[in-house]
């Protein structure tokens, strides 16, 4: 969908709305470069730039979460993510309003969340007494771009171990010249010698659709020769779902049920890169629906919720836990749903779900790969996706790219089917035209009644678009119950009401103010004077220049048919 340039002028590279930094804390807050101190622990060594702010409880757990959290002279580099709480939440500008409002649901920045991408690195220091170093290269942001971060975090973390803070100062000033994140835009980012080509998805792309090529701002064919050649990120998010969930192909339906009602999970692994892929990909299984609950795709012992999420006096809350620790094991027996995967299991082979009581023989990290869960599922298997996605001939020949993408079609189409009902049931929810008045307030919507809704299923229900057989029903039910209703019901709703007071505000400027304000009283007037001035001066949705055009003549002439004394209190407010 093309963006006009001039509803995001203040967006330009020549624009002075921007300070300093400001275009840089659009895409992250900070880079940290974390140590590990004989005598203190983990360190935070430098924080770049140094205006950041970061509370305690922050950098304590940025410390902990910057390195594994289990046993392993393995030498080398390993990259993962993790999520915390922030202790500030954020306030939107104007330009971060636009890329909220325009951003697919699973895509808006975490207001209340810091997302945090690590390159560890650890190899042998003949200088320090442990033998060898250990340190990690982590970037923050609100914004939920896994694969795309993880691309930039790559890059400026090996700037580092080669040149020092040099290489981080330069490429947070790459990352400070580049344009906005602007839902829609296709962008060419340039940063420590390469550039990178991205496209930000927008809410109004068809779901799977294939990004556009065009850059904005840019034509390919013009770029001078001597610009280093441009490496393209095919997606801002996705992960390599296939590789860490093969272990448990057979087990991808039930997955998927849980994730959708919001059903506690623990991710057990041997490494913290394995647990956090493992979370992302289940928060991805029920894309275009937002994962509302809370998730860690790594979590410690030393976070500072640990206490409140390993307690026993209390049922787990609706939550997905990446853990590395063996200790997870014991303390974490009382969940009622575990996930234990192996990056060297065979694909979909050995792993069969353990349906139990109780998880108290789960004592180690070194269990069999598999689903550990009293879940009974609702919806039957989907044998056919396993089967595409373990025939290969010869083995092992279909690209690694192909059997994410085979298994992304799948889980979007199984979760559309599944939203298309509540979709439809919540247009009828909607006022009627007729009840829309350019003189009052948009009416709001009829409450969403969950009976009538199942009723509907019969009629209008996923068995229209989707194969997979079961009791949909159920489902319904204990998806009403899960915070994902609730977030998308919420969702759904300021949408509906921001597009029917546009709509009421469009009217009000297209209709006949002559003909409304004849025979109405002076107070009347001043009241639609003073609706008026809101509407141009705090309304919450985005109005046209021709509307805003309108409104501003609507206002214009009634004032001027007030006596000139009123005319200038009115002028005043």
């Amino acid at each position: 969908m093309a963006t006009s340039t001039s509803e995001y002028q203040h967006d330009e590279p020549s624009s002075p709305a921007l300070a300093p930094w400001e275009r840089f804390s659009r895409w992250l807050h900070c880079v940290c470069i974390v140590v590990f101190d004989l005598e203190l622990g983990q360190a935070i060594e430098d924080v770049y730039p140094a205006e950041a702010e970061l509370s305690t409880s922050e950098k304590r757990n940025i410390c902990y979460l910057s390195f594994p959290d289990s046993n392993s002279a393995a030498m080398g580099d390993t990259q993962f993510h993790f999520r915390i709480r922030s202790d500030r939440r954020l306030e939107l500008d104007s330009s971060e309003v636009l890329v909220d409002r325009d951003s697919p649901a699973v895509l808006k920045p975490d207001i209340a969340h810091y997302y945090g991408f690590v390159y560890f690195r650890q190899e042998k220091d003949s200088t320090s007494k442990r033998g060898y170093m250990q340190k990690s290269v982590v970037l923050l942001s609100r914004l939920p771009y896994v694969k795309f971060f993880s691309v930039i975090s790559k890059t400026v973390a090996e700037g580092y171990f080669e040149h020092g803070m040099v290489s981080i100062e330069s490429s947070c000033h790459d990352i400070d010249q580049w344009r906005l994140p602007i839902p829609g835009r296709t962008l060419q980012l340039p940063i420590s010698g390469i550039v990178l080509q991205i496209r930000i998805p927008s809410k109004k792309d068809k779901p799977g659709a294939v990004s556009s090529p065009e850059v904005y701002g840019v034509n390919p064919l013009e770029i001078p020769q001597a610009i280093p050649a441009v490496t393209i990120v095919s997606s801002v998010q996705d992960v390599d779902s296939f590789s860490c969930l093969q272990p448990v192909l057979p087990h991808l339906n039930v997955l998927w049920e849980l994730v959708l009602v919001g059903e506690p999970i623990v991710v057990m692994a041997s490494t913290p890169d394995i647990c956090a892929t493992t979370v992302q990909a289940l928060i991805n299984m029920i894309k275009p629906l937002k994962y509302a609950s809370d998730f860690r795709p790594y979590f410690t012992i030393h976070d500072n919720e640990f206490k409140e999420y390993t307690t026993k006096t209390q049922a787990p809350p609706s939550i997905i836990l990446g853990v590395t620790n063996p200790y997870f094991a014991k303390t974490l027996q009382h969940w009622p749903h575990v996930l234990v995967v192996d990056s060297c299991s065979n694909p979909g082979l050995s792993s069969t779900i353990k349906r139990t009581k109780n998880l108290k023989g789960l004592t180690t990290l070194d269990t069999t790969p598999g689903l550990y869960t009293k879940y009974l599922p609702t919806m039957k298997e989907d044998k056919f996706i396993i089967r595409r996605l373990l025939k290969q001939v010869p083995p092992g020949t279909r690209p690694q790219e192909a059997q994410n993408a085979m298994l992304t079609r799948h889980f979007l189409e199984q979760t559309q089917s599944f939203i298309i009902p509540l979709e439809r049931y919540i247009t009828t929810l909607m006022p009627l035209q007729k009840n829309i008045s350019p003189w009052k307030s948009a009416p709001n919507l009829k409450p969403f009644d969950v009976e009538e809704f199942i009723r509907s299923l019969n009629k209008a229900g996923p068995q229209l678009t989707s194969d997979i057989k079961g009791n949909w029903q159920t489902l319904y039910r204990k998806f009403f119950k899960s915070p994902n209703f609730d977030g998308w019901l919420r969702s759904r709703q300021a949408e509906i009401l921001e597009a029917l007071q546009l709509r009421q505000i469009e009217m009000m400027g297209a209709a006949d103010i002559t003909a409304y304000i004849k025979g109405k009283a002076e107070v009347e007037i001043v009241d639609l004077i003073l609706r008026l001035k809101d509407k141009l001066k705090n309304s919450n949705v985005s109005i046209s220049e021709v509307t805003r055009h309108r409104l501003t003549e609507h206002l214009i002439f009634v004032v001027s048919i007030l006596p000139p004394d009123l005319q200038g209190i009115l002028k005043n407010i």
